[in-house]
């Protein structure tokens, strides 16, 4: 483990520095859903870049295209002139994902980071609607630039900001209220009510499961509703599916399942299936809004991006990989399912596909699994409004016996930090 004394990073990085203080090594190397630090410890990795290394660390076919790309001296930044990488990642993600679907979406290529695409896709929202003040949603995460940030739910984000954070409504989430409220009732009152002090949004803004906010996902029937609501008020509806799209829940899009046709759709992460930045909007052509270079950005055209996310989608050609996240998606369910039983009901379950989290009675519990699972060569985080949550997010294409490995890990952390698992050993 790193000491905090004569360190580089302690010494010149800032204190801002977080996912590093819960993993203290110096790593070096990666592959597939394995990572090594630089003593040769060899770790199970179930937090794959928060979402951006969905297909493993340094996956061998886009690496291969990429070192091709470089060798042929191809072009690697452009700004957002048209060039041949920019122009297959688009005919393919045409014929991959939006036709596929029935999504007449133009896509825009915002700045490379998911909260460029979040300020993005806000813009746009105004712009169209004349509207000013967006709906989020409590224990919503957007990202960490003022606009994406005013519509986070944390207090400690928020925090960061130094300033006021103006012009949102916030909205319970599904579930926030107990399984017996339907919050869009509550949301469609409050909105149709001239004295309740809310109009209605340019935009909903919303995560159909919120990941950093504790792995809480949203059903279908309420996102439905949802959806019917604000076409009734005439907003628009924005899915922020940064984190939880590109396959994370099994279809491409997190929104698949309820069958409902965001106005706006914003990725990021595994968009570029590599871990390169990159970022991206899906807009409605009846609401691409913005006037040419009212939004920019110097690093839209990043082309080495544009070469692993077109490799990326031909995973998605057929039902084949879906399929397979499926199949892991049930031992996934299974195993953690097995740990709730086990603990007695002192665990419980969250989430949906290849994002599930377990849900601890105190953030130090959360903490003690992570912290116990990192030192047996498990890399796991912890979410949720209190950081009870602990967090899976593997590859998904991680091999099934890596899976199950990861999975016995996170039991044995996860048993021994119970009442239960606590008495044995004491």
């Amino acid at each position: 483990m790193l000491s905090e004394i004569n360190n580089v990073f302690a010494r010149r990085e800032s204190n801002v520095r977080s996912y590093c203080r819960s993993f203290p090594v110096v790593f070096d190397k990666a592959e597939g859903s394995h990572i090594w630090d630089e003593s040769g410890q060899q770790y199970i990795d179930f937090f794959a870049g928060a979402g951006a290394l969905n297909y493993g660390h340094n996956n061998p076919e886009m690496r291969d295209k990429l070192i091709e790309y470089l060798t042929l001296s191809s072009i690697s930044h452009s700004l957002d002139l048209h060039t041949a990488a920019k122009q297959s990642f688009l005919e393919l993600f045409e014929s991959s994902v939006l036709r596929p679907r029935q999504l007449p979406h133009k896509v825009m290529f915002s700045g490379p980071t998911g909260t460029n695409a979040v300020e993005s896709a806000l813009k746009i929202a105004r712009v169209a609607t004349g509207r000013q003040r967006i709906a989020a949603f409590t224990n919503g995460f957007h990202g960490m630039t003022l606009g994406a940030l005013a519509a986070t739910g944390n207090s400690y984000n928020r925090a960061g900001a130094g300033c006021n954070l103006p012009d949102v409504d916030r909205y319970p989430f599904d579930g926030y209220l107990g399984k017996d409220v339907n919050t869009v009732d509550l949301i469609a009152r409050l909105i149709d009510d001239p004295s309740s002090g809310y109009d209605a949004p340019a935009a909903f803004l919303l995560e159909t499961i919120q990941a950093e906010g504790g792995v809480n996902a949203a059903s279908s029937e309420w996102l439905q509703s949802l959806a019917k609501l604000a076409k009734r008020v005439g907003a628009l509806i924005i899915v922020d599916d940064i984190q939880v799209g590109c396959g994370r829940t099994g279809d491409f899009f997190s929104f698949e399942m309820a069958d409902i046709q965001p106005d706006l759709v914003c990725l990021s992460k595994s968009i570029s299936g590599y871990g390169l930045p990159m970022a991206l909007v899906l807009i409605n052509p009846e609401i691409d809004a913005l006037q040419p270079g009212q939004h920019n950005g110097t690093f839209r055209g990043n082309n080495l991006a544009f070469v692993t996310a077109s490799h990326a989608l031909s995973y998605w050609q057929d039902n084949a990989f879906s399929t397979a996240i499926k199949q892991r998606t049930e031992q996934t369910t299974t195993a953690l399912d097995g740990i709730v039983a086990m603990s007695g009901g002192e665990f419980k379950r969250r989430g949906r596909g290849m994002i599930q989290g377990l849900v601890c009675p105190s953030a130090d519990i959360a903490n003690a699994i992570s912290e116990t699972a990192f030192r047996h060569g498990l890399i796991i985080e912890t979410c949720g409004a209190y950081g009870e949550v602990v967090k899976l997010l593997p590859a998904l294409n991680i091999p099934s016996d890596v899976l199950a490995q990861g999975l016995s890990i996170l039991k044995d952390c996860s048993l021994a930090n119970t009442t239960i698992g606590q008495a044995i050993t004491g």
